[in-house]
């Protein structure tokens, strides 16, 4: 069974398809936070002269993100097919859009897309005349039309079932509780730094967004947005404290970190991080669970429309929008604070300690560093 489950690797065909989908996720989410940031509104058409450019920003962005579940499936199925699962998944991912089972339905359309590219292309056999159409013809139609009918009519409805009521916990939590799932998705969403964790949750969160939930996506991108700019806050708690927490080279790096922060950039932090990695995790993690905490515990669970654009999404999240700015400032707070008491003091002249790059990137999988 172990090996059934190696040579599937369901994990890294996910992870492959979400470091795909980032990029489109920045990009969109940039678009409609700026328009969104001005007053514009997402609409389902754009009719020539009867639109505004923010409404343009806000519109393009929206469909973008609207588009996830045919972007995560399209990825994976491209994982496990090369070219010839880019059309399968496609379209059990359209499907998915279709039938209403949203970002999970991508998912799972994704791997059933991917498996049956790779099925028809190894198990079905053609005249020699015929194999230079496989790869661009009999494999997309069979795959795209055993996939999408196979999310239409078999798992679209379960996993839509499912999403809604997953949908209703989540909506019916309130104080106490968002706080507490607040605080475990501010926690985990930085404990890895862009890795296997981080990815996991920012695709449960994308899943709950794309159902109205947007406090836990929220929580998740202000603790990448906090978590540079804390170390950089560290400094100067430092400095009250008589100590010398940074290397030359450590505070150099922070005057491109912090800036990085501002716009949702988390790998600026990395190299300061990676010199004193456990340190570092638990600062940055007592900053997420207090700022995720504070976030869905003050706004009920609500959060920003959009999943991305660090500042840029407060203006998305309506008269909450000081909620969001009251948990950017707790953990810039925490996470300074507390790095600035356990690290420990260094040289003046002290060269930062060297990583060797194969073994973080086993450790943390930072191969794919997140640009969230």
């Amino acid at each position: 069974m172990k090996d059934f489950w190696k040579k599937a690797n369901f994990k890294g065909h996910l992870l492959t398809s979400i470091s795909y989908m980032i990029p489109i996720v920045c990009g969109g989410g940039f678009i409609i936070a700026i328009g969104m940031a001005f007053s514009g509104t997402a609409m389902d058409t754009l009719v020539f002269g009867q639109f505004s450019f923010w409404q343009a920003l806000a519109t393009l962005g929206g469909k973008a993100l609207g588009m996830l579940p045919v972007i995560i499936a399209t990825g994976i199925a491209f994982s496990i097919a090369g070219k010839p699962g880019i059309a399968p998944g496609f379209i059990s991912g359209l499907g998915a859009i279709a039938i209403s089972a949203g970002f999970i339905g991508g998912i799972l359309g994704g791997y059933i897309g991917g498996w049956l590219a790779f099925a028809v292309l190894h198990y079905v056999k053609v005249p020699s005349w015929a194999k230079g159409l496989m790869p661009t013809l009999i494999v997309p139609f069979l795959a795209s039309l055993g996939s999408g009918l196979i999310m239409v009519y078999i798992i679209g409805t379960p996993v839509a079932w499912f999403t809604e009521w997953l949908t209703g916990v989540l909506t019916s939590l309130s104080g106490t509780s968002n706080a507490v799932f607040g605080a475990i998705v501010g926690g985990l969403s930085i404990v890895d730094f862009g890795g296997p964790i981080n990815k996991t949750m920012y695709a449960f969160s994308l899943t709950l967004q794309a159902q109205g939930i947007n406090g836990p996506v929220t929580a998740l991108q202000l603790t990448n947005t906090a978590t540079p700019i804390g170390f950089g806050f560290a400094y100067f708690v430092a400095k009250l404290m008589r100590k010398n927490i940074f290397t030359h080279e450590e505070r150099e790096t922070l005057k491109s970190a912090v800036p990085m922060g501002v716009v949702n950039i988390v790998e600026g932090a990395i190299p300061i991080v990676m010199n004193d990695l456990v340190r570092g995790i638990v600062a940055a993690a007592c900053g997420g669970v207090v700022e995720g905490a504070l976030l869905m515990g003050l706004a009920n669970g609500d959060g920003a429309t959009v999943p991305f654009g660090g500042f840029l999404m407060l203006p998305t999240m309506g008269a909450n929008w000081w909620v969001g700015l009251v948990a950017i400032a707790a953990n810039i707070l925490v996470t300074g604070t507390v790095y600035a008491i356990i690290k420990k003091n260094v040289p003046e002249n002290e060269a930062p300690v060297a990583v060797n790059a194969a073994d973080a990137e086993e450790e943390l999988d930072l191969d794919d560093i997140q640009v969230m």
